[in-house]
């Protein structure tokens, strides 16, 4: 199940920003007394008593825009409205009910989203008290807090995730859900199609074409698989306002429910900075990843060229030196076999578990070649180290101080791993914790 998105909308200057970076946990969004200072939406991951979500901030909404710029914040504010699982109403108890309240309320109601009332500012008891007014606006429930100091907030993400969809609509067990991500342009929607030996899909040369993720399912060499086409992701500085802003929400959801993620690069071009923007999102949800040159026959074969570009791919997605590389041409229908295959491959490594003698046999055999470091006279010590789960795989290593652990050591002991157990395509996750002895 994709991961429930939470929608912040309010008129500007209500505290939406302040509130975000609380729920996050980060300083992301600019924060000031200006109006107006959120012109994007901003998004970011949140988790709250045990359940991970996405919020999204916007800018202020106003019943009459009075510019373009105005009118741009708004198309995107009712975008994320309309993706969202959830909307925060936000407000401000200083200011009391303005007429943009009231028109944010009609249309949320009118959304048929669940919508939650945040009263914020209400920084002493008086004004907690004064924050009941809202409840004309016909929302419940309704939380008094302050962004600013916190107060309330946990009340409010309590009612936030009271409010997800149920996990009764988890997606079909069984089958392997495959997403197929990229920059606008580079084929997506022509590699679908050539996967399916059928046009399902529009393709156009005009990039953003796909605005919405599609699915579709089909059994390949007897597995079946849900494929996942996807609007293309530009680089965070580069998105533009309205639609395609909303696309690349949607396209960060279907990179989250898939199981093995395409990324699909224009031979054309060569690998850009945005084709590892786009990685980075990957990488962020510890997802598995096959990468797709396509359009592989549109490069002059000179001698070495394949391997040129490969050494290309590498040195730009270096945080990913795990992952495979399969050249192909959706157009003229070559490599796709090799592009399943490999995809399936990377996620039966995604779901493969080692058994604790397995592991802990791999660790001693670390240690004994490159002995842990030491710090203050102390050196790192390794109890034993267990498997804990699948999708992604992940280790916790039991030491005797997690403050010895060197970020060098947990890359050898990551590579040690990879090296008995390669995991292809799959990001592996290292955790350590503090262990006594008896």
């Amino acid at each position: 199940m994709s991961k429930p998105i939470v929608a912040l909308v309010g008129r500007p200057n209500v505290g939406k920003s302040a509130l975000f970076n609380r729920l996050v946990g980060e300083r992301l969004a600019i924060v000031q007394d200006r109006p107006g200072t959120t012109r994007d939406r901003l998004y970011a991951q949140a988790e709250w008593a045990g359940h991970e979500f996405t919020v999204v901030d916007t800018g202020g909404i106003l019943a009459a825009p009075t510019d373009d710029l105005s009118m741009q914040v708004q198309a995107q504010a009712r975008l994320a409205i309309e993706e969202a699982d959830i909307v925060v109403l936000v407000t401000d108890v200083t200011a009391g009910i303005t007429p943009d309240d009231w028109e944010l309320a009609d249309i949320l109601r009118r959304s048929a989203k669940p919508v939650i009332l945040a009263v914020n500012k209400a920084d002493n008891a008086e004004r907690r008290l004064a924050a009941n007014e809202f409840y004309a606006l016909g929302i419940a429930p309704l939380y008094a807090i302050s962004a600013l100091h916190g107060t309330g907030t946990g009340d409010l993400l309590d009612a936030v995730v009271a409010s997800f969809p149920s996990e009764a609509e988890e997606e079909a067990p069984g089958r392997v859900k495959i997403a197929i991500v990229g920059r606008p342009n580079v084929g997506k929607s022509s590699l679908l199609n050539a996967i399916l030996g059928q046009e399902r899909t529009i393709v156009s040369p005009i990039p953003g074409t796909t605005r919405d993720a599609i699915d579709t399912e089909l059994t390949w060499r007897e597995q079946r698989v849900t494929l996942i086409d996807t609007a293309g992701i530009r680089r965070r500085g580069a998105i533009e306002p309205g639609v395609e802003k909303y696309s690349v929400l949607r396209a960060l959801r279907a990179i989250n429910r898939a199981d093995v993620v395409l990324l699909v690069l224009d031979a054309a071009q060569g690998v850009i900075a945005q084709d590892a923007h786009v990685a980075g999102y990957i990488l962020e949800e510890n997802k598995s990843v096959v990468v797709v040159v396509n359009k592989w026959d549109l490069v002059e074969k000179e001698p070495g060229v394949e391997a040129s570009f490969r050494d290309s791919i590498r040195a730009t997605l270096k945080f990913l030196p795990y992952v495979p590389i399969v050249f192909a041409s959706a157009l003229r229908r070559r490599g796709i076999p090799q592009i399943m295959d490999t995809a399936l491959r990377v996620r039966e490594a995604r779901f493969l578990r080692l058994t604790t003698g397995q592991l802990n046999d791999l660790v001693r055999d670390a240690v004994a070649t490159h002995a842990p470091p030491s710090k203050w006279g102390q050196r790192l010590r390794i109890y034993y180290a267990t498997q804990v789960q699948v999708d992604p795989p992940t280790f916790v290593f039991f030491v005797n101080d997690t403050r010895l652990v060197h970020f060098s050591y947990e890359r050898y002991l990551e590579n040690q791993i990879r090296e008995r157990y390669p995991f292809e395509g799959t990001p592996i996750v290292l955790q350590f914790r503090g262990h006594t002895p008896k």
